[in-house]
């Protein structure tokens, strides 16, 4: 599900679907992309490398940030960051999995981001804005505009953000190593990574990419890989089958919906017959209003992998998108019921039900749009669907409380406040649709006031 051409299929987040008017998205300067199979892909890539590191996975929050520069960084918890320059430049899917445990190993070793105090404990929204308005500073080299992004600034220094010092550096490395051995898989992939950055240090540091900036790498460090793989039983070890296809599906989707259809077509000519290829191709010809050709190559995929969720979304995005609304159900239905546990599959899925309109399928939009909401409670998009399906159904107290969270989300606060006033007029004192409106009130006031504090 990104959105490029449209809206979907990468929700070009800048911050802005946190807390900014979706105007001001594409001013950010940082973006975060949110898609299921793509997460998933880096999940299976970096739970063993968790579960080894003595981390839950599940607990192990991934963000994909949409720029070019080869990045990766972990930050407030147990948050990992990954620029989408870095997933495209990885030749393979160790290279990653070298990056991962590294990032992993920064997390296990508590090496954290040095964020403000007035941001230590923050929830997801405030993290999340705090480090794309540093990227976005980065990018622009304005301060001004990551202040901005920063929800009005706090007081972050952007240096201080995501670098770390060489003693972190190398004890993450060491902690990578170990866990590649742990899960008996090979280094290689680290070292390769390092060895193409290793002579950016020789740059001004205006021209060095920013991973050198953040994550210094030495020859040293270099060494000390490449003295591992002499000694590691795992040094050759290959990685699956399964990972390698899912990592070479993972880059053909990026590069499809990153770059322009031409370019796509290019790279992934018809002499390539690849699934990753096929599934670039199909994108690149949606993309390109161009279901003619697109929806033959989405129904050979679908074909081929009856039970692969993401060949389903993908039509039913296409579909959707088209203004087929009623042909867009079906493969938004098969694609939910292989993927029960994606939020994002199922907000789509009860987009098109509302989009349909039919009060059987009104109906069915509520339960999906509650799984949603509580599997990404951060997506203002799910709350706004909500507040829309509980309307439609007659439940207008509710709508209001789904309203109010919305606006919440979107720093929004005084409408936050009118929105959970009325929804507490009409519900039971007590219940827990007015506590939580009661709740959402309160949150907002206290951010106002904090607001007028800083002034």
């Amino acid at each position: 599900m990104f959105g490029v051409m449209r809206t979907r299929f990468i929700l070009l987040l800048a911050l802005a679907v946190f807390l900014m008017p979706i105007a001001a998205r594409n001013a950010a300067g940082a973006k975060l992309i949110r898609d299921t199979e793509i997460e998933n892909t880096i999940r299976a890539l970096g739970s063993p490398l968790f579960e080894a590191a003595g981390l839950r996975s599940a607990d192990v929050r991934i963000f994909i940030i949409a720029d070019d520069s080869l990045n990766a960084f972990v930050a407030g918890g147990q948050n990992l960051f990954l620029h989408t320059g870095l997933l495209l430049s990885a030749q393979n899917a160790n290279q990653l999995t070298g990056v991962i445990a590294h990032e992993t190993g920064h997390i296990a070793g508590g090496h954290l981001a040095r964020i403000s105090d007035r941001m230590r404990g923050a929830g997801t929204t405030a993290l999340v804005a705090t480090i794309l308005g540093a990227l976005a500073a980065i990018t622009t080299g304005s301060g001004k505009a990551g202040a901005a992004i920063a929800l009005g600034g706090q007081g972050v220094a952007v240096g201080s953000v995501l670098a770390f010092s060489r003693a972190q550096e190398s004890a993450a490395d060491q902690a990578a190593l170990s866990l590649l051995e742990e899960t008996g898989q090979s280094a290689r992939g680290m070292r390769d990574f390092f060895k193409t950055l290793e002579d950016q240090e020789l740059l001004p540091p205006r021209l060095q990419n920013p991973y050198v900036q953040t994550h210094p790498i030495t020859r040293y460090r270099v060494e000390a890989v490449e003295a591992h793989l002499e000694r590691s039983a795992y040094a050759d070890a290959k990685t699956s089958p399964r990972n390698a296809e899912r990592f070479a599906r993972m880059r053909a989707k990026l590069n499809a919906f990153l770059n322009s259809p031409s370019r796509t077509l290019e790279e992934f000519p018809t002499s390539d017959a690849s699934t990753a290829a096929r599934y670039a191709r199909a994108i690149a010809h949606y993309r390109n209003n161009d279901l003619e050709k697109a929806l033959p190559l989405m129904d050979d995929l679908i074909k081929a992998e009856p039970l692969n969720p993401y060949f389903h979304e993908l039509k039913g995005q296409a579909l959707l998108e088209a203004g087929r609304i009623d042909e867009a159900l079906d493969p938004y239905q098969k694609a939910a019921t292989l993927a029960p546990d994606s939020g994002l599959i199922r907000l789509d899925l009860a987009r098109t039900q509302l989009a349909i309109n039919r009060p059987a399928l009104v109906k069915a939009s509520l339960d999906n749009l509650l799984f949603a909401t509580r599997k990404n409670p951060e997506m203002p998009m799910a709350w706004q669907q909500l507040a829309i399906a509980y309307g439609r159904n007659g439940q207008i107290a509710m709508s209001n409380v789904a309203s109010a969270e919305h606006a919440l989300l979107r720093e929004q606060l005084k409408d936050a406040i009118y929105h959970a006033e009325r929804a507490q007029k009409k519900l039971p004192s007590g219940s827990a649709g007015w506590v939580r409106a009661e709740d959402i009130k309160q949150l907002a006031r206290r951010r106002l006031k904090q607001s007028k504090d800083r002034r």
